[in-house]
């Protein structure tokens, strides 16, 4: 049963099983640079695609918990729906830890596609765009979040706050507050336009949203976001190949791969914004399930 203990609409059960279904769609594109696909574990020694199964499986409580929190909720202020939703994201952490030998596979998802689930349960009795939706259930959410960084010691600071204090990029917290712009005016147009199979649409949809976004992930594994215009230009490259419908931009994206699994190097980051473009192309019949 879910925490408000009734059973799901079927409104509701789509939601859920959207959700499960990007994480799970995720995790078997391939050849995904830096990234978990079924015959790599990538620059994540720690983990494979049956920790990532594991993972999503053990977070279906926690969506359908988001689902009927967000068709529940009567009040004005969407800000405190997200607080309602984010104290179920911190027991859905444990849980994720718990069923993956304390690998973080989906910390980022849990956050993200949460709050996607719970506004488009919301927008069921309350239509509205979704983006508009999320934006105000973000609002504030940097300044308070960030809020007196500079006095904490550094040893407790989480590797999203020392980007924040180091480049300023306020990373997937930034990207929530504006209304995850990059899935709204980057992964969705991509998605729509991109051709052939569902392996090869998710595999370029990821790439265009490495090309047009600041992973904080992948500056974090490089120490530096000088590796931003470097991964663009990579990716423009594949473009120009041609890539998968060539033998050229093939070779150059296993070649690509090789170059993150040298380096340490992951789109963690891109990943997230796929599983949030994939929720939403299942959701607008922009992708087939």
């Amino acid at each position: 049963m879910t925490n408000n203990q009734r059973k799901l609409t079927q409104v509701e059960q789509q939601l859920v099983d959207d959700a499960l279904k990007s994480l799970l769609y995720e995790v078997v594109v391939l050849p995904k640079p830096g990234l978990v696909d079924p015959v790599s574990s990538g620059p994540h020694p720690d983990m494979d695609v049956f920790t990532f199964i594991d993972s999503a499986i053990s977070l279906r409580t926690y969506f359908e918990n988001c689902a009927v929190t967000g068709t529940n909720f009567s009040g004005y202020d969407l800000t405190n729906l997200f607080q309602e939703i984010r104290l179920f994201g911190i027991k859905a952490e444990k849980t994720m830890f718990a069923a993956t030998n304390n690998a973080n596979t989906h910390k980022g998802a849990i956050f993200s596609l949460g709050i996607f689930v719970t506004g488009k349960a919301y927008c069921v009795s309350h239509p509205g765009d979704i983006f508009e939706i999320i934006q105000r259930m973000l609002t504030g959410l940097t300044k308070n979040d960030f809020k007196g960084l500079e006095d904490k010691p550094e040893s407790q600071l989480t590797a999203g706050e020392k980007e924040y204090l180091k480049y300023g990029s306020k990373g997937i917290r930034g990207e929530a507050e504006a209304g995850f712009p990059t899935v709204q005016n980057i992964g969705l147009p991509a998605l729509k336009k991109f051709s052939g199979n569902k392996n090869d649409r998710l595999l370029n949809t990821l790439l265009i949203i490495a090309e047009h976004s600041f992973d904080s992930n992948l500056v974090k594994r490089a120490g530096s976001k000088t590796i931003i215009p470097w991964v663009q230009k990579q990716i423009g490259h594949y473009f120009e190949l041609g890539a998968r419908t060539t033998l050229e931009g093939r070779k150059f994206l296993d070649q690509l791969n090789q170059e993150f699994l040298a380096r340490n190097l992951s789109l963690g980051g891109s990943a997230d914004l796929l599983i949030l473009t994939i929720f939403m192309g299942l959701q607008n019949g922009i992708l087939k399930g």
